[in-house]
């Protein structure tokens, strides 16, 4: 298939992959208050005119696209996606699919729900439209627009005990729709696991997207490893200086460049309430764009190779297959 005739889901409708612009890759828009907010009040957020200005920030900045990370029954707040895009003109990307367990209220569906039924979720948040809760208990009440996009997850122990299930479900899904998987690695650990069991369960290695490959700079080796595998590696871990410096993060991104893997890098921030400006954060949503890609210019990076992490790579990453 022609890369012109890829199509690309975002909540407000199908578009050619090569309309989808300037992309940050994985960023999380809104958070509902729940237990992401027990296991850390930084990941919340929770004010549309806040992250509307924030949104503001980025489309100044040249962005167009941004992909939304935040899965059904865990603090996603479709509606408010809807209305962000439509208020703003920016493209969104949303998620079905998981998140990591610790994020999920006790007696929560994700524990105990079935393979099948996880399945036809996913597939029906895709094909028909997402649903605007699932807190509580199964989801019930719909929102209009569809996600594009399957979100995984799993923590240090891996793919094992619950979370083999529903990376099954989420395989399947995504084989049956096309549509990609992002998946989370917890600091970068466990990503061959994760790709060989997508791969065994029928997916290709361009369906699939890598997260948080850069959190910890002597995973370098690792990454490469990784990189060769011909997935996508979603690189967030520029502005997060508690992690590492930028100045580190340009250097493993040159790595990968002089290593042969510039069409497979994607870029973006992993938001929270202490990195938006809006929200008293520190960087805000324009960071990327307006402070970290001239770094990379800096340090010896082209115009080419930052379009392609910016709007190749993502156009690829983001398509049904």
């Amino acid at each position: 298939m022609l890369d012109s005739e890829l199509k690309i889901t975002t909540i407000s409708g199908e578009i050619s992959s090569k309309d989808i612009g300037i992309c940050h890759s994985h960023e999380h828009l809104f958070i509902k208050r729940g237990k992401p907010y027990e296991v850390d009040p930084s990941l919340v957020l929770d004010d549309f005119e806040k992250t509307k200005a924030e949104v503001q920030l980025f489309k100044v900045a040249g962005g167009t696209t941004i992909v939304d990370a935040q899965p059904i029954g865990c603090g996603r707040n479709s509606n408010w996606l809807e209305r962000l895009s439509l208020e703003t003109g920016i493209q969104i990307i949303a998620s079905t699919g998981f998140h990591k367990l610790d994020f999920y209220q006790e007696h929560h569906w994700i524990f105990d729900q079935n393979y099948n039924e996880l399945c036809a979720l996913f597939i029906e948040e895709i094909n028909n439209g997402m649903y605007c809760d699932g807190e509580e208990g199964w989801p019930e009440f719909k929102s209009s627009g569809r996600a594009g996009l399957i979100k995984t997850a799993a923590n240090m122990q891996g793919a094992a005990g619950r979370y083999f299930q529903l990376f099954k479900a989420a395989a399947k899904a995504s084989y049956e729709t096309g549509t990609p998987i992002m998946s989370h690695t917890e600091l970068g650990f466990n990503a061959l696991e994760q790709i060989k069991l997508y791969t065994d369960l029928g997916l290709k290695e361009n369906q699939l997207i890598i997260c948080h490959l850069d959190r910890k700079m002597e995973n370098e080796d690792y990454l490469l490893h990784v990189a060769s595998t011909g997935v996508f590696l979603e690189l967030d871990t520029i502005g997060r200086f508690n992690y590492h410096s930028d100045e580190q993060e340009v250097k493993l991104i040159k790595s990968l460049i002089d290593h042969g893997y510039e069409d497979q890098i994607l870029l973006g921030l992993d938001t929270t309430n202490k990195r938006m400006k809006h929200y008293g954060g520190n960087i805000g949503l324009d960071h990327l764009l307006n402070t970290f890609l001239p770094l990379l210019k800096e340090n010896g990076v082209s115009d080419q190779q930052i379009k392609k992490m910016m709007h190749n790579n993502p156009s690829l990453a983001f398509s049904k297959k």
